[in-house]
């Protein structure tokens, strides 16, 4: 049987001598794990397609329920995104988030227009990288069941509280806060809840179109990161290594 899809490289496992795993995010099929004989070799016909971040076309042939590919050309390899490490190392902690959202053959119609929209934003738009991660995460959020309840404090009715509940993805003014509590809040200031408004409710060809300063764009990088680990209930090694590059630009 023969499966001709357009997939998103999320990872690549060495596999034998010279074969190779991948687990590509498919917009029909969710992800599927598939395997790519002679990968490793220098004069590989499927290297450019089946490399890590890289957007194509696979016809895969299924044998004893496992996929091969057969053939494979690549669509988008975001080559601007290559040439940079700390660009290209956000992009891997966006594969590794998705991996962990997608399911093996049940389709996710929403994830893979978000992963590539961001990874083409990284690579080919000047927008900066915390304005990426921010929409990435929050959008991640909800299409994995956690969107936030963004309208006032729950507790007031305060349309304009102060406060994010990491935990129970709600907002609330810091004087409403149940002092038997031991929850996380993080404080919500400037534009912040107007960005998050805008990109938890947009049309995903508009995820970019949104105006922030820099310092509140950082600050919603850090909250957006902060529920999106709360909600899932772990951390990413991408995004740690990703952080380790970002984080002395800064000082």
């Amino acid at each position: 049987m023969y499966l001709t899809t357009p997939g998103l490289v999320l990872r690549v496992t060495n596999y034998h001598d010279a074969d190779a795993l991948l687990t590509i995010l498919t917009p029909r099929h969710g992800k599927l794990t598939v395997k790519a004989r002679g990968l490793r070799r220098k004069q590989s016909p499927l290297i450019a397609a089946c490399q890590l971040l890289a957007y194509g076309e696979f016809t895969l042939f299924e044998y004893r329920s496992m996929y091969t590919i057969n053939e494979a050309q690549p669509v988008s390899l975001f080559n601007n995104l290559r040439k940079d490490l700390q660009k290209l190392s956000l992009g891997t902690y966006f594969a590794q988030v998705a991996e962990l959202l997608s399911q093996e053959d049940f389709a996710n119609p929403q994830l893979l227009p978000l992963v590539l929209n961001c990874l083409y934003a990284l690579s080919e738009l000047d927008i900066p990288e915390q304005k990426v991660k921010a929409v990435f995460e929050l959008r991640s959020a909800c299409i994995a069941g956690y969107s936030p309840d963004l309208f006032g404090c729950h507790r007031c009715g305060n349309p304009y509280p102060d406060r994010f509940d990491l935990s129970a993805g709600r907002l609330e003014c810091a004087s409403c806060r149940d002092v038997e509590s031991d929850g996380i809040r993080l404080p919500v200031m400037g534009g912040m809840l107007e960005a998050m408004h805008y990109i938890t409710t947009c049309d995903d060809k508009k995820l970019f179109s949104f105006d922030v300063n820099e310092d509140t764009i950082n600050k919603l990088s850090s909250l957006s990161e902060s529920y999106l680990s709360t909600q899932l209930e772990r951390g990413f090694s991408t995004l740690d290594f990703y952080k380790s590059l970002w984080i002395p630009l800064q000082t």
